[in-house]
């Protein structure tokens, strides 16, 4: 990749350095939005809005840099691109319909950041399957690498589903008022949905097997973490009978 295409190549591995940095940054400084929305960030839009305008940009971002001038498409890089796009119609359609409370105020510079983020991490995994894609032959589908992406990617969207689902029935029987989150991967952590979209990229990077792949998991990382972090400490603040043994977003580590 470096030979063939070296200014991609550099532009992949600065987009991690910049992902080192943010995960440092917010680690001290936590997104404003959700239960941690706040003012002096500028205008906002609804919840449900801003989650389109974010999430929306991937799948399309994405289609466009997997298709135009694809020479490469084969059953494997079909299976990644309808993988990619099966999370996202979630994530920017589905998840913000089903909105409880979608008219709460989401800061617009959050979800154009949100937007740029998505519009990187698509053009880096987009424009590699499209140029090179070859290197997927059927045989593919047969390695340990796949069989354990795509179970990886599997386990981490029904965790993040399921997650999803018990915050928002949550939302449901209580408006407006917080509780602890109980039930699935929430006894042990207490941002389970997040622990479902890390395990999820993870999966993705070891099925494709590549360095946008991998920069994609670790963005998520860089992102989720420390906001876990920050959700975890804003539950035993907040419920001073929190659960002593769970942890933010890693079961029994962190």
């Amino acid at each position: 990749m470096f030979s063939r295409y070296p200014v991609y190549f550099f532009f992949n591995l600065g987009w991690i350095a910049i992902g080192v940095f943010t995960f440092v940054l917010l680690l001290f400084v936590t997104a404003p939005y959700g239960r941690h929305t706040r003012e002096g960030w500028g205008p906002a839009v609804q919840a449900r809005w801003g989650w389109i305008l974010m999430e929306g940009a991937s799948p399309l971002a994405f289609t466009l840099f997997f298709l135009v001038g694809n020479q490469t498409l084969n059953p494997v890089t079909a299976v990644f691109f309808i993988l990619w796009i099966l999370h996202y119609t979630n994530r920017s359609i589905l998840y913000p319909l089903r909105m409880k409370h979608a008219e709460r105020p989401m800061v617009l510079s959050v979800a154009v950041m949100g937007l740029f983020f998505n519009s990187v991490n698509a053009y880096l995994n987009g424009t590699y399957l499209n140029l090179l894609g070859g290197r997927y032959t059927l045989s593919w589908m047969l390695s340990l690498r796949f069989i354990i992406g795509v179970a990886l990617f599997a386990g981490g969207m029904l965790i993040n589903l399921h997650s999803d689902g018990i915050l928002r029935r949550m939302r449901s029987e209580e408006e407006g008022r917080y509780r602890i989150p109980r039930g699935g991967f929430f006894e042990l952590v207490s941002c389970a949905n997040y622990l479902g979209e890390i395990v999820e990229w993870a999966g993705w990077a070891v099925m494709t097997w590549s360095l946008p792949g991998l920069t994609f998991a670790l963005w998520t990382a860089a992102n989720l973490i420390p906001r876990a972090v920050a959700h975890h400490r804003w539950y035993k603040r907040r419920f001073p009978d929190y659960p002593d043994d769970r942890r933010a977003v890693i079961p029994y580590i962190l």
